[in-house]
């Protein structure tokens, strides 16, 4: 079992995982996350084949760690995530984390962590929040694991579940439900791509909004996109130099209080500020 990394999550991209040939060029495109996907991406009739090529991959990738790599499998309730499961226990190496779709229960992410314990496997956990029980159950499910570095939004599939409109205002509660949860359990919380690759005002506006609400990044859906999340997930000069001066208030301090420009500040909230650091590229 590894510990969690608290670092960059401000942008995400895809790659297919039938798509080997793919996979070191996304990782070259300045996202801090690259995902290889299992699910959405592949039809049915090519599973098997993008499973065996993705673990293959990441079998014998020598990852440098600079970029987040991981694997969105099929549902873990469903007979391909179940393969897909048994394929990354079977793996000489595991993937380092695994994408969750369509999760429904906090059940779900126990007994995937139970096994995963059992059998060793350092494997982490990203979930993605989408359907209308695990919206329900958010603050249950992010605090389900410790392997569980960060909650995505699922937009579109909430949007069908939810039966509402794929927009900021109808899904507004539905982020903010998952901002909270991400936020209680003191993991990242990352928004759904913007889907309107001609319209990168009205993205920038989106993530803008997102980050407003308590987002940690957003996806992306082609490498143009990636530059401008990036600079909108990056806290600014103001914020990266109190987060500074708070870490070193408590590295010096000799309890776990300590008082800045006239605010007591209590030590759990050193993880907020590795966080901005960590974004910031600090």
């Amino acid at each position: 079992m590894t510990t969690p990394a608290i670092r960059p999550r401000r942008s995400f991209i895809f790659a297919p995982g039938n798509r080997p040939d793919m996979f070191p060029k996304a990782l070259k495109v300045g996202a801090d996350i690259m995902c290889v996907d299992l699910e959405d991406a592949i039809a049915p009739q090519h599973k098997a084949e993008a499973r065996a090529a993705t673990l293959k991959w990441f079998a014998e990738a020598e990852l440098d760690g600079s970029v987040e790599a991981m694997v969105r499998i099929n549902a873990p309730r469903t007979p391909e995530g179940m393969r897909d499961i048994d394929a990354v226990l079977a793996s000489p190496k595991a993937p380092p984390a695994l994408m969750l779709p369509k999760v429904k229960s906090p059940a779900e992410i126990v007994a995937l962590t139970e096994l995963f314990d059992e059998m060793k496997v350092p494997t982490r956990l990203q979930v993605i929040v989408e359907t209308n029980e695990a919206l329900e159950a958010a603050w249950e499910i992010a605090r389900s694991s410790d392997r569980i570095d960060a909650l995505f939004f699922g937009g579109v599939d909430m949007a069908a579940d939810l039966r509402c409109r794929n927009s900021w205002n109808a899904l507004l509660y539905a982020r903010s439900r998952v901002v909270h949860a991400a936020a209680g359990a003191g993991v990242d919380v990352i928004d759904v791509p913007y889907l309107d690759l001609n319209d990168m005002a009205g993205m920038r506006a989106e993530a803008e909004a997102a980050a407003e609400l308590g987002f940690s990044g957003k996806g992306s859906i082609h490498p143009s996109q990636v530059p401008v999340l990036n600079e909108i997930f990056t806290p600014s000069a103001a914020e990266v130099a109190y987060a500074r001066r708070v870490v070193e208030a408590f590295e010096t301090a000799d309890s776990g209080l300590v008082v800045l420009d006239g605010k007591l500040l209590e030590k759990p909230v050193l993880r907020s500020m590795y966080r901005v650091l960590a974004r910031a590229g600090a």
